[in-house]
């Protein structure tokens, strides 16, 4: 099986050392990525550590796939245990990052520790150096960039950068890079920004080689170039409107199932204000939105239908431009936009003011500072809700993304059991529910799931992104990663085991696995799913599982 090469640089920001590790069987046996970061968290982040404990960790991690040249494959993984969902959490961004750090030679890279000064961190194959940047306090995503732009000739492509909501701690604060790619859900900005780490940035030379079938790649790259693929002219807009009307966009903080002027936000909206091409590091399919208004000067790259969802049809809001101005102070200070985005509209439901863009921009500015009522809604909605007198719309911490559970009942069940809560790329179930397998029913759904879940968690860890879905089947796979099918399935099932394993240890059970609206047949599907699974009944994994496996004092 193929996998990433190179050693764990172990980097102490607490006391400015750096090391070499070798993780070989790691990653014979995880492939990369997310399997890799996830087992590294698993066996190394105490189970009763706090997420902005300097025991905390954060792993990124790169793929085989990074070490090629082919399309969908221009992204990396960052794994923590999250302050939001107080579980381990892997998430993944695009852009140019990934290349920039295979050329340090490293597969992996551990951040442990809590600095006393803000540290940018730099990485290269010749070594690490910490630089104080106390005088970057406070400052945005695109003014980290700048500076280092100017002090280390160092682009955005190279940096990894919290803004204001990190080092505020606001629990959905991401990580970005490329200034407006993000590891988005799950708070990994906050971490960083508990150890004081404003930016770390990569550079180097030396990529290992890692020998894939050129005759797959080369296929999957042209069929790239040459699709008419939707996506590639309104990326997950294109959707819009059919989702919006045959079966549901949560609107007015998940009151209702439909948003009357959908089409004031829709794909040909975002489309119209699209200036140029986008893409990731050599992708041909090019998906990327960056987007002008003319009227008032405002770009950004986005927004995706999340952000439609979350900033539009959840707070009430349907002009295009004013969703693109909550895109872009989200990437601008470092936050994830679904999180955002319900977190104001669970402020907009309290106080009856769906619609007021006005107010909207307002309190993502005061949720990056904490300020005022901002320091209520930086906590996320699972802790705000009682405060705000709203229901709560999540599951294990986080909120819930635009594809419903309530029309979509395999979506539902997913975002249910789902280790990092109610996130719809966990197994995105939805796009077989959205075509042609029945959705209002439960029934074969926990298999589904699983597949699903195991799918995603092995195709993380190549690493190589959802949209290459139309181009990459189980025999593509077959092909790059030199694996049976069912084996790269295996290796998706321990990564989601090693996940609940960790999660039981803090205490998550059955009880956890729940929604906040009924499907009939929930419970049914519950059982179905643990015993397929080989899980206890109460859904924790038996410890016979893991008796083996390696943890630190």
């Amino acid at each position: 099986m193929k996998h990433a090469i190179g050693p764990l640089l172990r980097i102490d920001v607490e006391n400015r050392t750096a090391t070499e590790e070798s993780i070989d069987d790691v990653l014979r046996e995880f492939i990369g990525g997310r399997g890799v970061g996830t087992k590294l968290a698993h066996d190394n982040i105490p189970f009763d550590a706090e997420p902005f404990g300097p025991e905390n960790r954060v792993y990124l991690t790169t793929g085989p796939l990074q070490m090629s040249q082919m399309s969908f494959t221009g992204r990396m993984s960052m794994t923590t245990l999250s302050p939001l969902t107080n579980g381990i959490c892997s998430s993944n961004a695009g852009g140019f990052l990934s290349r920039n750090f295979t050329g340090t030679g490293y597969s992996a890279v551990e951040i442990v520790g809590s600095s006393d000064e803000l540290v940018a961190v730099h990485v290269t194959d010749d070594g690490v150096e910490f630089e104080d940047v106390s005088s970057l306090k406070g400052a945005t995503v695109p003014e980290v960039s700048e500076h280092m732009a100017d002090e280390h000739d160092l682009e955005p492509d190279n940096l990894v950068s919290i803004g204001p909501a990190g080092e505020n701690l606001v629990r959905f604060a991401s990580a970005m890079t490329f200034d407006s790619r993000a590891f988005g859900r799950g708070g990994h900005g906050a971490v960083l920004g508990s150890k004081n780490v404003k930016c770390l940035s990569f550079r180097g030379d030396s990529t290992p080689s890692v020998e894939l079938d050129g005759d797959v790649e080369m296929s999957v790259h042209r069929d790239a170039a040459t699709s008419d693929d939707m996506k590639r002219r309104q990326g997950t807009t294109a959707g819009t409107v059919f989702i919006n009307e045959n079966y549901s966009v949560p609107t007015r903080y998940f009151s209702e199932m439909g948003f009357e002027n959908i089409d004031g936000i829709s794909g040909d909206r975002v489309e119209e204000k699209k200036y140029k091409k986008g893409s990731c590091s050599v992708c041909a399919f090019a998906c990327k939105l960056p987007t002008r208004d003319e009227e008032t000067g405002l770009e950004t790259e986005g927004p995706e239908f999340e952000t439609v969802f979350s900033f539009g049809a959840n707070c009430g809001v349907d002009d295009i431009v004013a969703v693109m101005k909550s895109n872009e102070l989200c990437d601008t200070l470092g936050m994830d936009t679904i999180s955002a985005g319900n977190a104001v509209a669970a402020y907009l439901a309290s106080e009856d003011e769906f619609g007021n863009a006005d107010l909207v921009h307002e309190l993502t500015e005061k949720i990056a500072h904490r300020e005022g009522i901002g320091d209520t809604l930086a906590e996320g909605v699972a802790r705000a809700h009682d405060d705000l007198g709203v229901e709560d719309w999540s599951v294990k911490g986080l909120d819930f993304a635009a594809h419903d559970g309530r029309t979509l009942w395999g979506q539902g069940l997913s975002y249910a059991v789902s280790n990092r809560g109610a996130d719809h790329l966990y197994t995105s179930t939805l796009v077989l529910e959205y075509g042609d397998l029945e959705n209002e029913t439960l029934e074969g759904k926990p298999e589904l799931v699983i597949e699903r879940e195991n799918h995603r968690a092995f195709e993380d860890s190549a690493i190589i992104c959802r949209f290459s879905g139309r181009h990459v089947d189980e025999s593509v796979y077959e092909g790059l990663l030199d694996a049976d099918y069912d084996d790269l399935l295996s290796v998706g099932n321990r990564i989601v085991e090693l996940e609940r394993h960790f999660h039981n240890q803090r205490g998550v059970t059955r009880e956890d696995d729940t929604l906040p609206y009924d499907l009939d047949g929930f419970e049914d599907a519950l059982d179905e799913y643990y015993e397929r699974r080989g899980w206890n009944d109460d859904g924790t994994v038996p410890e016979s599982e893991f008796a083996d496996e390696a943890r630190v004092s």
